[in-house]
């Protein structure tokens, strides 16, 4: 019978599936909020996963440009990344205090940004937006 890739082994483009790249998709299918490349490393570790450090940062790179994971800076300026469930493009809401994220659509952002790189003449134009602040939960733990 041939082999066949586990649930968690989604493949980008001309991507080799690795011992290496399946425990890193699968790790990041157990979480939900954004994680930092050594984060996400030590817990590979924890759960026997012998994967590099090195090996990491090149597999969440692959995946990041292949669109099987979300990438963005934290508050410290780290690289942090997440499997998302939108197929689209979208942006986050985070949280300052635990991470968490909420996915959100910004159509109003969307026509903006459309509209600033016409007025400049900009064509094949990309964009990021990322909001901070204090999730409702770390609201209420500040307040009490």
């Amino acid at each position: 019978m041939p082999p066949t890739a586990e649930p968690t082994a989604r493949k980008g483009p001309e991507q080799r599936v690795t011992k290496q790249r399946l425990a890193v998709s699968a790790a990041l299918d157990e979480l939900d909020d954004f994680v930092s490349t050594q984060e996400l490393h030590r817990r590979l570790h924890e759960t026997g996963n012998a994967v590099s450090l090195a090996t990491t940062y090149r597999i969440l790179q692959s995946m990041s440009e292949d669109g099987l994971v979300d990438v963005l800076r934290n508050g410290e300026g780290e690289a942090v990344y997440r499997r998302c469930d939108a197929p689209h493009h979208h942006h986050h809401l985070l949280c300052r205090s635990c991470g968490r994220a909420v996915e959100i659509e910004a159509p109003a952002v969307e026509k903006w940004a459309a509209r600033i790189a016409e007025e400049h003449g900009y064509t094949e134009v990309a964009h990021t937006v990322e909001i901070y602040g204090l999730c409702p939960a770390c609201t209420a733990g500040a307040a009490g």
